[in-house]
């Protein structure tokens, strides 16, 4: 099996070391490169187009955010995958308007590492719950403002579903939601046919179209 390439992108060699160190003893990864600014990072995709790029937000010269918009947009099939010790609305939020793929903090797990780098590198999106969270509080935040009829669909679910709303609309399956959330694939399920009927939604298709305006 090919190994996923990855470029460290933090301005902290410490962090890039300990990193590097870490996915070394994994055989599907393989990293192939490190920068240590926004701008060293989008040089270094440049010359070895990574299937990843794991990058901080608070670097000099160009930040993560900022590495994130040129890379989505000049190296589409190069997947960014942000890893900050930033927990808050506005770094999660800019993240995802500007190209990233995934969102982890850094005091995740290894095993979480490793699968958020495989999924993101499979053209698909990574959040775990917490940050899904705030994300979806974000998008119905947008799509409810003053519109009405929007308001009674999510002030009728519950934190849980709201938080498998958001999956839902990222395209997560159940099974993956379940092992995200750790549920039973069952409960998700019957999360979502919960939500179904309280919203009076045909299908999971008219679901998404609902939380997304």
């Amino acid at each position: 099996m090919t190994p996923i390439t990855i470029l460290l992108a933090d301005d902290h060699d410490v962090v890039r070391r300990g990193m590097k160190m870490l996915l070394e003893d994994e055989e599907s990864v393989k990293v192939i490169g490190e920068a240590s600014d926004g701008l060293d990072a989008i040089e270094k995709v440049k010359v070895l187009m990574p299937n990843v790029v794991i990058l901080d937000l608070t670097m000099p010269k160009m930040s993560g955010i900022e590495a994130a918009k040129v890379i989505s947009a000049e190296y589409p099939n190069v997947k960014i995958l942000i890893f900050s010790m930033h927990h808050n609305r506005e770094y999660i939020v800019s993240s995802v308007e500007n190209g990233a793929n995934g969102y982890l903090l850094k005091d995740t797990s290894k095993e979480e590492l490793m699968r958020a780098i495989k999924v993101v590198s499979e053209g698909r999106k990574y959040f775990p719950p917490e940050i899904s969270e705030v994300i979806i509080d974000d998008l119905l935040a947008k799509t409810s403002g003053n519109q009405e009829e929007t308001r009674p669909i999510f002030e009728k679910i519950t934190p849980k579903e709201k938080q498998i709303l958001g999956m839902i609309v990222q395209g997560y399956n159940s099974r993956e939601m379940a092992e995200k959330l750790f549920l039973s694939i069952r409960t998700v399920d019957n999360h979502r046919a919960n939500m179904m009927k309280k919203v009076k939604a045909k299908n999971t298709a008219d679901l998404v179209k609902m939380a997304i305006g």
